[in-house]
Formats: C-alpha cells, structure tokens, sequence
C-alpha cells in the first residue's frame, strides 16, 4: 500500500467525493484505510458504571484504499505516489509530478 497513518488523502468515490481529510489507520490485509471525518457512523454505547446512561457516538468506518488518492496540500491538488531508492540506498516514496521526496507524517 502506498497510502501510510498521516498521510492528507483525498476521497475520489463514494458519498464522501471530494472530502479532505488525514489517515488515522491502515489495514494492509483487508486494503481500507480509515480518514478523520469521512464515512461516518452512528453507534450505540451500552451503558456502564462509568457511563450510565449509554449514549450513541459517532465514528469513522474504514473505507477502501482505491477510493482514496494522495493530496498533496504544496500543489493543491492530488498527486501519484512512486518509490524509489534514495542517495543514501534507503527505499522511500516520492512525488511522481514533481520527483521530490515525501516526507514521513508524523504519528
């Protein structure tokens, strides 16, 4: 997966197209990604002694990989994310439009 936690993604389909927002998780072996404030979802919390009267919050559902594209908030716009080997022969991905280095989000 090209797409990493703290990556800026842009969603491409879906009822959230054109949504903006920053990758909280990634699941590799199912290919879904999760991103602040898009697929949003009601669920009901059973009440506990810390809580007693329940309550319904609202989460993010993991949406598929494919749907979302890299943003690259410099251009404005989306770009397409490539790998290559550094001068130091370290593996890292980099912008295929402009050929600079991405830097790693912070977690």
């Amino acid at each position: 997966m090209k797409i990493k936690t703290g990556d800026t993604v842009k969603v491409i389909s879906g009822h959230y197209k054109g949504m903006v927002g920053e990758v909280k998780a990634v699941s590799p072996k199912t290919n879904k990604v999760i991103v602040e404030g898009v697929n949003l979802m009601k669920k009901t919390v059973k009440p506990t002694q810390q809580n007693p009267e329940g309550d319904i919050i609202e989460t993010e559902a993991p949406i598929d990989a494919s749907n979302v594209v890299f943003y690259d908030e410099k251009a404005k716009g989306t770009v397409k994310i490539g790998h290559k080997i550094n001068d130091k022969g370290v593996k890292v991905r980099y912008n295929k439009k402009t050929g600079k280095e991405i830097k790693e989000a912070k977690k």
